[in-house]
């Protein structure tokens, strides 16, 4: 890469690097895209992020079966458990309840670490970071276009479930979809940050055990978080997936909307937005 200086008021960024030191030029690393360090946006911009938005959607466009598949195995896991339980309905209320919020997250996870991964592995990414774009832009595009496919396969789930499969739940339908949805955010917001420490799709696929098993094995799904030795229900209460199983149960079990829901909505939601501006902040380029 050659190495210039910019020293005269008509001189203009071009491929190199170097310094502009005349009032006329801006102070900052060139880059070969011909932008500037000093003028990497920084803050979330509405448009840059809707354009990441709608590209990532219409690449997903040309994928259908990755599309039925992130929204019709939440479907068919739910028919399946509803036959396997078919003799006790009320195990499939206590569980598919809370299964119709894990299963998006794990959906959405492993579709987005691998999709993300593909993107930096092919070179996408780094074409992208070269243009003004910020990482900021670029993940709230992402989860964005990901999180609106999560609505769409969280009012799937939420409607076959209580509609055709009986599932029966004490409260409102709708606030099983927004904790279900919220998970499904969630999964979007795991899988971009992960993303950023695999070097390999099959690296992407390994995370899930490390990250999403764990927390599946002490959300309280199989056992009451209460009855869990004192040191495993303490690590259950800073997992995210156990106050995404309580919501679905205050859903199940209360008419109304209670302080516990609301208060378990907003740790899955803050959580998922921490998870997102760690996936900003880690984001790499390239795959080293």
């Amino acid at each position: 890469m050659r190495t210039t200086s910019a020293t005269s008021p008509g001189t203009t960024p071009g491929t190199g690097t170097g310094t502009g030191t005349n009032p006329g030029s801006r102070t900052g690393t060139i880059t070969s895209a011909g932008t500037t360090a000093a003028s990497r946006p920084r803050a979330l911009n509405a448009s840059r992020t809707t354009a990441t938005a709608a590209r990532v959607l219409r690449q997903l466009h040309h994928d259908p079966r990755t599309i039925a598949m992130m929204i019709l195995i939440p479907c068919v896991m739910l028919v399946l458990l509803r036959y396997v339980f078919d003799g006790s309905s009320r195990t499939f209320d206590s569980i598919g309840a809370s299964l119709l919020g894990i299963f998006p997250l794990i959906t959405m996870f492993l579709v987005t670490s691998i999709a993300t991964l593909r993107e930096r592995t092919s070179g996408t990414l780094e074409r992208l970071l070269a243009m003004p774009l910020g990482k900021g832009d670029l993940i709230a595009g992402y989860a964005l276009a990901f999180g609106a496919l999560a609505i769409v396969q969280s009012a799937l789930a939420t409607g076959l479930a209580v509609w055709f499969l009986g599932l029966d739940v004490i409260g409102s339908p709708w606030l099983l979809l927004l904790v279900a949805l919220l998970d499904a955010l969630l999964g979007t917001a795991l899988g971009l940050f992960v993303s950023a420490f695999a070097a390999s799709e099959f690296q992407a696929v390994q995370f899930m055990p490390a990250v999403i098993f764990p927390q599946l094995l002490l959300c309280g799904l199989f056992t009451p978080r209460s009855n869990m030795h004192p040191a495993l229900e303490a690590i259950s209460n800073v997992l995210p997936m156990s106050y995404a199983v309580d919501g679905m149960n205050e859903v199940l079990k209360h008419t109304d909307m209670t302080a516990n829901f609301i208060r378990d909505a907003l740790v899955v939601a803050g959580c998922a937005l921490l998870v997102l501006t760690l996936g900003a902040a880690t984001l790499r380029r390239r795959t080293a």
